[in-house]
């Protein structure tokens, strides 16, 4: 199961987010580390963890400004692999992020114009697209009405049609708070309609349990913050899931 921790950056800092108020957002307080700078916490991670791949949402992008390009150059020549969620509404949106190298684009259904757009950026970018299926309280994010005023499961549906091979399945209203993803049914039942698709599920992970459970119905991945931040989930924990690679 892939393991992947999360930097919320905003402002050029990481940030602790809960439950998606974006407003409130301050930068971490970390048992890993006492910076708060993207590059500081990512060598922090794959220090105490091992762990080289990284979850980018990128808070300003994804709230109408432009991607942190040097942000992401920088973890990249250290040689981190980035999934970048920078707030993509269009296909060709994807472009700069594609040019620098970043190895997974993320289309996140709060901002995505329409399913089309992301039909055109599978055709350009073909695996390297990933979904997320943004959520608040279990209900869709986002212009609901261009995705035919779908539920939450119709969405992934049409999303997978759109050619997307990785989604994600997110409920902002989760982040930060260590109540658990609450999306295990939801997670579940993509897994089982749709078994060549790697679901990966975030927000509000509580800890060894909850992996034990998102492994046992064929999550292929998780996004973790808060549970590496606050040591509830442990180097020694890891090996369980990632097979100690």
């Amino acid at each position: 199961m892939r393991i992947l921790p999360v930097l919320d950056i905003m402002g050029g800092q990481v940030v602790r987010g809960i439950r998606g108020r974006r407003h409130e957002y301050r930068p971490i307080v970390s048992q890993l580390t006492p910076s708060s700078t993207p590059l500081d916490v990512a060598r922090a991670i794959r220090h105490q963890f091992g762990l080289a791949e990284l979850y980018v949402a990128d808070l300003d992008a994804i709230a109408g400004g432009p991607p942190s390009l040097a942000i992401y150059s920088c973890l990249r020549a250290e040689g981190f692999r980035l999934c970048v969620d920078a707030g993509l509404r269009e296909a060709a949106e994807a472009r700069p992020l594609a040019a620098d190298g970043t190895e997974q684009l993320v289309f996140g259904l709060e901002t995505l114009r329409d399913p089309q757009e992301l039909t055109r950026a599978c055709d350009r970018f073909g695996r390297r697209i990933v979904f997320s299926l943004d959520l608040r309280d279990g209900e869709p994010l986002g212009d609901r009405e261009s995705w035919r005023g779908g539920d939450a499961f119709s969405i992934a549906e049409q999303a997978i049609a759109a050619g997307v091979r990785c989604l994600i399945v997110l409920d902002l209203s989760r982040v930060g708070t260590g109540e658990g993803a609450g999306t295990e049914a939801l997670c579940q039942r993509i897994v089982l309609s749709h078994p060549n698709v790697d679901v990966l599920a975030g927000g509000g992970i509580r800890g060894v349990k909850e992996l034990r459970r998102l492994q046992s119905i064929r999550v292929a991945g998780v996004l973790l913050a808060s549970a590496l931040h606050d040591r509830v989930v442990r180097p020694e924990n890891l090996d369980e899931f990632t097979g100690g690679l």
